[in-house]
């Protein structure tokens, strides 16, 4: 089977837990063999693929647990808690984190909708917003693999590497999660757009007008296309944004104070209020707690 191939093609490249580089730009492989209970995380756009074990990520208080039957696409940065809660040695975790080029992506869906024309209604729209989990298909899983062999040649990686992630970016395109994926990528997307500006601008201000304007929407119009897209208003989507990345820099070894400027806060006892909000702890006691390997989580 394609995906025994995959898994093998994993287990021989991977030496350590974490992600290991395969020389192709955005594709990484992963590997977890202890248990790693939910913790904050930004997933940036991409979509994640299990081949043994299985993963588990939340948004909003939506549970996504996804193994070999389902990858999850991300196709917005999100902020998200996510973590390999039933990994272990007898157990491990094997799968592939491909990080999706806003460029490419965009490309992809005009040339699609040239030849196709404009999509429709997305059957049930609404009910899964920011992630969508998708099943495997043959197109998938076939040029997953094809991408994935080339990691054994470099000249092959060089100069076919490219090429080849299209055909994979093509095929998420096309499969359970192309709508969705679509509406991300398409070029009238603006909360999309607005998403990707907030997420690179998380030190800087950022208002709910400005990202409206950045929209061209009104701010009522915004707020309510923001909430149906992501499940969550635009200022907890933002606050949740900062707050998760904060997490994520204390817990690879940046100091409390370091990570909420890093964020956007200029009051340290605004920042610890929030984050105790959030997440139960201070920061500090949340860092001290959780200085962890948390990559590929």
């Amino acid at each position: 089977m394609i995906k025994d191939r995959i898994k093998q093609l994993i287990q021989d490249r991977t030496v350590h837990d974490g992600l290991t580089e395969t020389g192709i730009a955005g594709v990484r492989l992963f590997r977890a063999t202890q248990a790693i209970p939910c913790v904050p995380a930004v997933y940036e756009p991409s979509v994640v693929a299990i081949v043994c074990g299985s993963k588990e990520a939340v948004l909003d208080g939506h549970r996504y647990i996804y193994d070999n039957s389902h990858y999850l696409c991300c196709p917005m940065s999100m902020p998200v808690k996510a973590g390999t809660p039933a990994a272990s040695v007898s157990n491990p975790l094997y799968g592939v984190f491909i990080s999706l080029n806003q460029r490419v992506m965009t490309e992809l869906v005009l040339e699609m909708e040239n030849v196709g024309g404009a999509m429709g209604p997305e059957k049930d729209a609404l009910r899964a917003q920011g992630i969508r989990l998708a099943e495997w298909d043959a197109a998938f899983a076939d040029a997953l693999l094809r991408l994935l062999q080339l990691g054994a040649n470099p000249t092959d990686t060089a100069v076919l590497g490219d090429a080849r992630l299209r055909e994979l970016y093509y095929a998420i395109l096309q499969g359970g999660a192309g709508p969705f994926a679509r509406r991300a990528f398409g070029a009238g997307n603006a909360i999309a757009r607005s998403i990707a500006h907030v997420s690179s601008h998380l030190d800087a201000p950022i208002s709910i007008d400005d990202m409206a304007t950045r929209a061209g929407m009104s701010r009522a119009a915004f707020h309510r296309k923001f909430k149906q897209v992501t499940t969550m208003a635009p200022i907890q989507f933002v606050k949740s944004m900062r707050l998760n990345n904060a997490a994520m820099k204390m817990a690879g070894g940046m100091t409390v104070n370091e990570a909420a400027i890093g964020v956007g806060y200029a009051s340290p006892s605004q920042f610890s209020r929030e984050f105790k909000r959030m997440y139960g702890q201070s920061p500090r006691q949340w860092s001290d707690g959780h200085r962890v390997v948390i990559e590929g989580v």
